[in-house]
């Protein structure tokens, strides 16, 4: 009884046993996202989609050629997958029985986000992690690196005879339909029309043409043309159709099955400008040379032919050798001796370009990739890759973080071993 006479019972004890209720954490929607982003789970089931994506990849090049299935399956956002992959040839299965599939640029953007996400939520940045987390940047920067030279890198060839020189590269994955009016022997006058044009079909006209352009056929891939028979109809009415015809033959394969590049054909007739006068109808392929054309007394070279970008420096074969192996036809060596001029930039100087040891030059680098027919000359492939440094860079850190790794796990190995000796 207190002094006012209130009576006052003491507070119940706080039950020890029982734990303290906390409030609970509320993840935001961000948060959640990025969580199940960076799932463990979701790493699992695409790298089992890419394994899928790799094993369809390789039965698909039994009807198509490897970069063609490169382009359709492995830089492409989905891909559709016809059961026919999964039986054999002489079981006819419709090509639109299948199912879609996603393709290789899809499952490495979310590979690589996968990847960004777990580092944002479970890795700590500190020096016992710092191996892991330098093997994934290496990883990460591989893998910018391919897609660094999939939309900006260049490639094409520079064939050159011997004792010749070349100031141009013909990249073989943009094929034109040049024509060509000769002014002197090193001038000309160059028209080209891209073959995307004549895959349109209908008639082109532009102002640069000496004649109008109608597709009659088109084909995106051919064969080596064959001899003209008795019995065959050939639309070509002149020039070197006459004598051979063209060879369709499926898109995407080539006729080589290394072939990276398709080689398109077509058939055109040849327009009088503004009238429809026909000069004759035309036989023009990757596989032929160049034919003449005579309008108004002007003569024009016509031909399809891979896109030239030229160059303000030339290169000159002084020598080109081909070595094999004593007794067999195996190659031991190609090289070739050239002479690389820019006025432009004062260089004048002679290099040896040979099997891993190419040249370098304002960005482009020059292997040795082939020869001419009868060892008369060589093919240079060229390619510009605005990231050429970056798999050294992204192959050395994955080394690295590996050698931290594995050495601070050997550390600790050790040094228990130690205390408990």
């Amino acid at each position: 009884m207190s002094e006012a006479g209130v009576q006052t019972s003491p507070k119940p004890a706080a039950d020890a046993t029982r734990p303290e209720a906390r409030p609970r954490s509320r993840k935001g929607p961000i948060r959640r996202v990025v969580e199940a982003l960076a799932s463990l789970k979701l790493t699992v089931v695409l790298l089992a989609l890419s394994l899928v994506l790799v094993f369809c990849g390789t039965l698909a090049q039994v009807d198509h050629g490897i970069w063609a299935v490169v382009d359709l399956y492995f830089y492409s956002i989905f891909v559709w997958m016809p059961v026919q992959l999964f039986f054999p040839r002489t079981l006819q299965i419709p090509l639109w029985v299948g199912f879609p599939f996603p393709g290789g640029l899809t499952l490495g953007i979310l590979l690589l986000t996968n990847l960004l996400a777990a580092h944002l939520t479970r890795f700590k940045i500190s020096l016992k992690r710092s191996g892991i987390i330098l093997i994934h940047a290496g990883l990460i920067v591989l893998m910018v690196s391919l897609a660094v030279y999939h939309y900006w890198g260049v490639e094409g060839n520079m064939p050159i005879v011997v004792g010749g020189s070349a100031n141009y590269v013909a990249e073989n994955e943009r094929m034109e339909l040049a024509v060509v009016k000769p002014k002197d022997k090193e001038q000309e006058e160059l028209t080209a029309v891209p073959v995307s044009f004549l895959r349109r079909g209908g008639v082109i006209r532009h102002e640069a043409l000496p004649f109008d352009v109608k597709v009659v056929a088109y084909m995106p891939n051919s064969a080596e043309p064959r001899p003209v028979k008795a019995s065959d109809r050939n639309p070509a009415t002149a020039g070197a159709g006459l004598q051979v015809l063209a060879v369709q033959q499926e898109e995407g394969k080539g006729v080589d099955p290394d072939q990276k590049v398709d080689v398109p054909t077509a058939y055109i007739d040849l327009k009088r400008k503004g009238a429809d006068e026909s000069l004759g109808v035309y036989l023009v392929s990757g596989h032929l040379d160049p034919q003449t054309v005579e309008v108004d007394g002007a003569k024009y070279d016509i031909s399809i032919r891979p896109h030239r970008n030229y160059k303000d420096y030339s290169v000159q074969l002084l020598e080109f050798k081909h070595d094999v192996y004593l007794g067999t036809m195996v190659p031991k060596n190609f090289s070739s001796k050239v002479h690389l001029t820019d006025d432009k930039a004062g260089v004048d100087r002679e290099v040896l370009i040979y099997m891993n040891a190419p040249l370098r030059y304002k960005g482009e680098t020059f292997y040795q990739a082939g020869f001419l027919p009868g060892d008369k000359g060589t093919i240079l492939q060229v390619v510009r890759n605005p990231g050429w440094l970056l798999p050294y860079v992204a192959c050395s850190m994955v080394i690295l973080g590996l050698v931290i790794h594995f050495g601070q796990n050997l550390v600790g190995f050790l040094r228990r071993k130690v205390v408990t000796a």
